[in-house]
């Protein structure tokens, strides 16, 4: 901190600070009239500094904090895309508030923020529990040596011809996940998606032909031609026409897609809208998918 004057003039002060999401340094200013003065005030100016400098010390740490892990370069990362079973809708628990102190995600703003739920900004009003928190966990577990970077680019309500190569959609995860990659490596994609699809025979039929172009597509322009695709099984209360049809091509997947998983929804329930696994289903889900990656993966457990 800084300051100009002379007793009895107006003195600048002049607080350097960082500014993390410009990371550039700033500086805060502000005056006050100084005048001569009495033993009695005196300790209150001292006081007020040391609040100052106290609050800065606190920022400056939590800025280092946070550049550190800005410039990580060994974060195992995970694209979570899909639509709204995947970018979560359970209700949240003070639980699901709590840090992972080794998983982290890419917020709305490509920044690397710890992650808590919602995970995903699709829709803010709807957002609530997903998979991903859930998943990390049985990862850590497995190696506690690792630090997860989740991704998050589902978006609710969404069919998979709307997830083609050159689509919003898909440029967006793509994007995102270039940009994650900067601070570590992607070791897989997590894919929930299929209840837009379950409408009609001819989407369901027509789904795994599409989906396998899709995925090798987005495998492609990320660099990554084997990196593990875990797929899940719908709710097996969805009611659509075809769901039953559409799960059968799910379960199928590890068949027609190389270093692919394939999770069971089996005994897990709804929010009470036939749609949506409620919270506690949605972490089941979220675990068994980790088991899943871990069957596709066995080297997680040596990673350092």
């Amino acid at each position: 901190m800084q300051r100009k004057g002379s007793v009895g003039d107006n003195w600048v002060y002049t607080l350097r600070r960082w500014d993390a999401k410009k990371r550039i340094p700033v500086n805060m200013s502000w005056k006050c009239k100084l005048a001569r003065l009495t033993q009695m005030q005196k300790p209150k100016i001292i006081i007020l500094v040391a609040i100052i400098a106290s609050c800065s010390g606190v920022a400056s740490s939590q800025n280092s904090a946070r550049e550190e892990l800005v410039e990580r370069r060994d974060l195992q990362l995970f694209l979570l895309i899909g639509q709204s079973n995947m970018a979560g809708r359970g209700k949240i628990e003070p639980s699901d508030r709590e840090v992972i102190p080794q998983v982290f995600m890419l917020n709305k703003e490509m920044v690397w923020v710890p992650a808590v739920d919602p995970l995903h900004f699709d829709k803010p009003a709807i957002a609530g529990v997903g998979l991903g928190r859930a998943f990390a966990k049985v990862l850590v577990a497995a190696n506690p040596s690792v630090t997860i970077g989740l991704i998050p680019a589902a978006f609710g309500g969404t069919s998979l011809e709307q997830w083609k190569p050159g689509d919003q959609l898909y440029q967006n995860a793509v994007r995102r996940a270039l940009q994650a990659m900067n601070s570590g490596t992607l070791r897989g994609i997590l894919w929930h998606q299929g209840e837009s699809d379950a409408e009609t025979k001819e989407l369901a039929i027509s789904y795994p032909k599409r989906f396998v172009e899709f995925i090798g597509r987005i495998r492609e322009d990320l660099g990554l031609p084997n990196v593990p695709v875990i797929v899940g099984q719908l709710g097996e209360f969805y009611q659509a026409p075809f769901a039953d049809l559409m799960n059968e091509q799910l379960a199928l997947m590890p068949l027609r897609v190389p270093h692919c998983g394939f999770v069971s929804s089996a005994g897990l329930t709804h929010k009470g809208d036939h749609v949506h696994f409620d919270t506690p289903s949605v972490r089941e889900f979220g675990r068994r998918y980790g088991f899943a990656f871990l069957g596709l993966d066995p080297s997680w457990t040596s990673l350092h």
